[in-house]
């Protein structure tokens, strides 16, 4: 029993790891485009700021639960997301706007860590505290594109929506789920489960609105 119940902690870390690493490095075909065509067309910055508050986030509550597997993929993340955002600032234009929405987030980032850090100094509080706040960040991450689920029942396209991308996401976010259920912790649990939901409602919309019956739609409208 403990030899199996070792091995499904590995796959489950294992799973983890190569799955969220797996869509941290999507960005890198929006590194290459920016490269290639010297321009931020069709790339959009607040994705990777908020993804890369949100890595610092779990980095944080993973140095304070000396959680590995957390620290790992949170800093190669935040590494990645730094690396995106350098990139577009590089490319971009309007690099006043950017600048400015990256000071405004790096603001309220430091104003965050001065409070768990220095007016929490109780461990245990400022862990659940440091939990609470990422868990409600992830949260809003994962519901943020209901937007464009809204647009996809409006429109009956489903050309807004990238397959791989939610099929990446279901099984992140179920790693992560089985992860912090493994560790009977709710703020890594309850925090992916938004990501399953709005996954299987992709899903739903992807076969209802099928993207072959959308070109076929456009070609008959050109």
């Amino acid at each position: 029993m403990m030899e199996a119940g070792g091995f499904l902690d590995s796959l489950i870390y294992g799973a983890c790891v190569i799955f969220t690493l797996g869509m941290f490095s999507a960005g890198l075909s929006d590194l290459r485009h920016m490269r290639m065509t010297r321009s931020v067309d069709n790339v959009q910055f607040l994705p990777f700021l908020t993804t890369e508050v949100n890595n610092l986030g779990w980095l944080s509550y993973g140095a304070l639960k000396a959680d590995g597997i957390l620290i790992v993929v949170n800093t190669v993340g935040a590494a990645l997301q730094t690396l995106y955002i350098l990139a577009y600032l590089h490319y971009c234009p309007r690099k006043r706007v950017v600048l400015l929405q990256t000071a405004t987030l790096l603001g309220v980032l430091l104003l965050g860590y001065g409070y768990f850090w220095l007016l929490v100094p109780n461990p245990e509080a400022r862990l659940q505290q440091l939990g609470l706040f990422c868990s409600v960040f992830t949260i809003s991450m994962y519901l943020s594109p209901l937007a464009d689920l809204a647009k996809v029942i409006q429109t009956k396209s489903t050309q807004c929506l990238s397959y791989p991308l939610t099929i990446a996401t279901l099984l992140t976010s179920a790693s992560w789920c089985l992860y912090g259920f493994r560790l009977r912790d709710p703020y890594i649990m309850v925090s992916n489960f938004p990501g399953i939901v709005t996954s299987f409602i992709r899903f739903w919309l992807f076969w209802k609105y099928p993207q072959e019956q959308d070109r076929n739609y456009w070609l008959l409208q050109t």
